[in-house]
């Protein structure tokens, strides 16, 4: 049953990446919008992520009661070690989801307030994924000292420093690329494709950039990222399955093929997860001096396992096609409308 946790656990990282990183990257692409083109890019971007943008959290909540209730040792370490980044994570989260609200359902809508609101949505949206990235970097950065007897030792290296950093800028221009191969395909008119097919563009060149950028980080601070990745049969066909899938999504683009390029992102996307992800396992935290935080020993008792497996188990029947329903739902409202 340990085995069915520790999945669950993975498939709602992945899916909050997936679901929620799209949501965060319709912020991203609006910041980089001209001021021509930002209310038809707010236009879209409601359209595609206001019925479920609530909806994709919770596999964020997933993640963290599965690691409260079945790993607490992890869950204590990492809160406490990254409780920084953590905190601003949360805080743009909050903040992103309460400016998205109140542009949108605002009973007053002056200019002053949406031009506020609209700022805080970009910012937080953009902060939001930045430390996500910092912080699954630090994971397995190598940097997390439990013996540090400072503040800056136990609180600040940890995650701030240039692998890590540069971990959170490829996640930021990954989750733009994702909200950008999601728009073209929600977009009502030509020239929209033509504009978020220019953004997926540059979010794809960005990605490429900061991907090299992660390489060459993990160079300088001895996080041997490359012989992980390359070095395991499992996670270098991930990385080249990711690599073709990523040259037939262009093909698809071309050839007009809006709506079945979103199965192609996010297929890239999950094999990048996948190749770090089993490069490490069964470790979840990697730590400065060795002692590795792992799911297989850092877990609760048996009978604590047991319950939260048979609980995610069931739930899945419940939350899963629940929640397919919620998007086929709004997929036909948007036809029929």
């Amino acid at each position: 049953m340990l085995y069915v946790v520790i999945f669950f656990l993975f498939l709602a990282i992945v899916l909050y990446f997936l679901l929620g990183g799209a949501d965060f990257g319709a912020g991203i692409i609006e910041l980089f919008t001209s001021e021509d083109n930002k209310s038809r890019t707010r236009h879209t971007s409601y359209q595609a992520i206001g019925p479920v943008w609530e909806a994709n959290h919770m596999w964020l909540i997933i993640a963290v009661v599965i690691m409260f209730v079945g790993f607490p040792v992890i869950y204590s370490d990492m809160c406490t070690y990254l409780h920084i980044p953590l905190l601003i994570m949360l805080l743009g989260i909050t903040a992103r989801g309460t400016a998205f609200a109140f542009r949108n359902y605002d009973a007053i809508k002056g200019k002053k307030t949406q031009s506020f609101y609209n700022r805080i949505f970009v910012y937080s949206s953009f902060i939001t994924p930045l430390f996500l990235g910092i912080i699954a970097g630090s994971a397995i950065s190598r940097q997390i000292d439990l013996n540090a007897t400072d503040f800056l030792s136990a609180y600040i290296y940890g995650w701030f420093n240039l692998f890590s950093i540069s971990v959170g800028l490829f996640t930021v221009a990954l989750s733009g690329y994702l909200a950008a191969i999601y728009l073209i395909g929600e977009a009502d008119n030509d020239k929209d494709v033509l504009r978020f097919i220019r953004k997926a563009k540059l979010m794809n060149i960005l990605a490429v950039i900061f991907g090299g950028f992660v390489f060459i980080t993990a160079g300088i601070e001895k996080v041997r990222l490359a012989y992980f990745i390359f070095g395991n049969p499992i996670s270098l066909i991930a990385v080249i399955t990711a690599s073709i899938s990523l040259l037939i999504l262009w093909v698809m683009i071309y050839k007009g093929k809006r709506k079945i390029i979103r199965v192609f992102a996010a297929y890239q996307v999950t094999m990048i997860l996948l190749a770090v992800g089993y490069m490490h396992f069964p470790y979840f935290i990697m730590t400065k001096n060795g002692q590795n935080l792992s799911l297989l020993t850092l877990h609760a008792p048996v009978k604590t396992i047991d319950a939260l497996g048979w609980g995610l188990f069931i739930g899945s029947f419940i939350i899963l096609p629940s929640l397919f329903y919620l998007y086929y739902s709004f997929q036909k409202k948007d036809e029929i409308v």
